[in-house]
């Protein structure tokens, strides 16, 4: 790793933020839309599908994820009115929204695009088990956990853009995944906080590889590094070496003891199935 290259970037992309200069991502005309509908208390149900039918790829993942096992409904739906009326309002917003984030992780670089594709693909991992924590282990609303853990790298996309465009970082993948590790927590934070986002979903990004954070009760930042360490179980990743007995929030979610692996594993199925509902 080039490590002058690595800190040349860091400070660049620093400098780009502090002059307001850097090109930062953003949310998709669909996302917009869905908000600007959900946030009014007085908006209707077909208002909100009137948004959402513009998007047939989006409709039709909407009513899969109804129709999944992860809300384990009797009667199966077919149209986006009964889906959004079964979802409600704020969890199909939740969902559309973060759901609309996929088309923003690709390039016309190979190397990037492929990357930015691994990153979604984990995003919907990691998604996937917040949601199912949330339900099992707090009384955090599911929905939103599944938001915090689609747009919880958000961060790393500028940092891609940025070197698709910089052939010498291009060229040193060590260097890159150093810019990436350092930098994109507090990028996804700002981002987050440039398009409005709730305070506990913008700390989910700031914080959830923080080994450090502490809170008093369980947050959305407890779920998404929870869902993350596991996903890096038994790899060589260095996250796997941490002793998760040590942090705070698998204490917070009650996952603690010796029973920690039985009782993840245990969901492993529910999990399975909410990622296949949201994956398309």
């Amino acid at each position: 790793m080039n490590t002058d290259l690595a800190k040349q970037v860091k400070d660049d992309i620093v400098a780009q933020i502090k002059n307001d200069e850097l090109v930062l991502p953003t949310l998709p005309e669909i996302a917009l839309k869905v908000r600007e509908v959900a946030e009014n208390p007085n908006a209707t149900i077909d208002e909100l599908c009137d948004v959402i039918s513009r998007d047939p790829a989006l409709s039709a993942r909407i009513i899969k994820v109804t129709n999944s096992p992860l809300l384990r409904t009797s009667m199966p739906v077919d149209d986006l009115v009964a889906a959004v009326s079964r979802l409600g309002i704020d969890f199909t917003s939740n969902l559309a929204i973060g759901l609309a984030m996929e088309q923003m992780f690709q390039a016309t670089n190979d190397m990037i695009d492929h990357r930015m594709r691994q990153c979604w693909s984990q995003a919907m991992e990691i998604a996937s088990t917040a949601q199912v924590l949330a339900r099992h282990f707090t009384r955090l609303k599911p929905d939103q956990a599944m938001l915090a853990g689609l747009v919880h790298q958000i961060g790393i996309l500028p940092i891609l853009a940025y070197a698709e465009n910089n052939a010498s970082l291009l060229a040193d993948s060590l260097s890159l995944d150093k810019v990436i590790e350092r930098l994109h927590p507090a990028l996804g934070a700002y981002i987050l906080r440039s398009w409005d986002f709730p305070a506990e979903i913008i700390e989910v990004a700031k914080h959830y590889i923080d080994q450090s954070y502490q809170a008093d009760e369980p947050t959305y930042t407890d779920l998404i590094q929870v869902a993350t360490f596991q996903s890096y179980a038994d790899s060589d990743h260095p996250l796997a070496k941490v002793d998760r007995s040590q942090l705070g929030s698998f204490k917070r979610l009650g996952l603690d003891s010796d029973e920690e692996v039985t009782q993840l594993e245990a969901l492993s199925e529910e999990v399975g199935a909410t990622q296949s509902a949201i994956s398309g």
